[in-house]
């Protein structure tokens, strides 16, 4: 598989910190990528590079061949490139079809996608995604009526609606019960293939069941990478993690 994501050299200071140092990582296409490590160690500062919301103090950030750091969030939103963030941001007010249509609209302008029509837009459509994320038994519910569990799972159906091609996601089964944790690996299995994910997560046994690739980070550096077996098993990680419970509590 080709190289879908590439962070080359990146370092990111917040006065005289730094939160990234020199961090280089390939991402293949279709890949489930997921970046754990202690609080602090820069995973959600390399979500925030990749999608726009912190520009790199130096080196690079490239996907499908476009450079992100020369763009703006919005354009980089419209590159495919698609962030889940911890607290869920879907309209509560609306029902799971109406989100979905509003995601799938991609008009500027809330009051523009709120009065696209459902039958120009495709119904059938809008059943897929909803069928994809096991919510069809939802599709009229407000939004306000959902677990957290369904939430979180409506806001990726509606990155996958906007034609998302990278999907980042930061901690995303935070606060989920074991079956909806476990509903959730699920998703991402169905998901990783046709579209490339990135996720951070602290729940180990989540990123065992998910990760092609587990990338390992520290001080705003890459420790280590490989499988789960294999990143256990780093001398650098054991160092690392001494004395932490280790790297499953990470």
């Amino acid at each position: 598989m080709t190289t879908h994501l590439e962070l080359r050299d990146v370092c990111v200071s917040f006065n005289g910190f730094k939160a990234l140092n020199q961090l280089t990582m390939n991402v293949r296409k279709g890949e489930l990528r997921c970046l754990i490590g202690p609080n602090g160690a820069g995973k959600t500062t390399a979500l925030d590079i990749i999608c726009g919301k912190v520009k790199p103090t130096s080196g690079s950030v490239v996907f499908d061949g476009t450079a992100l750091n020369a763009l703006e969030e919005h354009q980089i939103a419209r590159a495919g490139v698609g962030r889940k963030f911890q607290v869920p941001s879907v309209f509560r007010e609306l029902t799971v079809s109406e989100n979905l249509e509003v995601a799938r609209a991609r008009r500027p302008g809330v009051l523009a996608n709120l009065r696209w029509d459902m039958r120009r837009a495709g119904q059938a459509e809008v059943e897929r995604l909803a069928e994809l994320i096991g919510l069809t038994d939802q599709l009229e519910q407000p939004a306000s009526y959902l677990s957290h569990g369904q939430t979180q799972w409506l806001e990726i159906g509606m990155l996958v609606a906007q034609d998302a091609e990278l999907i980042l996601m930061d901690e995303p089964t935070a606060g989920m019960t074991a079956q909806e944790t476990r509903k959730t690996a699920e998703l991402f299995a169905r998901l990783k293939g046709r579209h490339t994910l990135v996720v951070v997560e602290h729940d180990m046994g989540f990123v065992k069941a998910i990760g092609d690739i587990i990338s390992v980070m520290h001080m705003g550096q890459l420790l280590a990478e490989g499988t789960a077996a294999e990143v256990e098993a780093h001398p650098d990680v054991r160092r690392a993690y001494l004395g932490s419970g280790g790297i499953t509590n990470a």
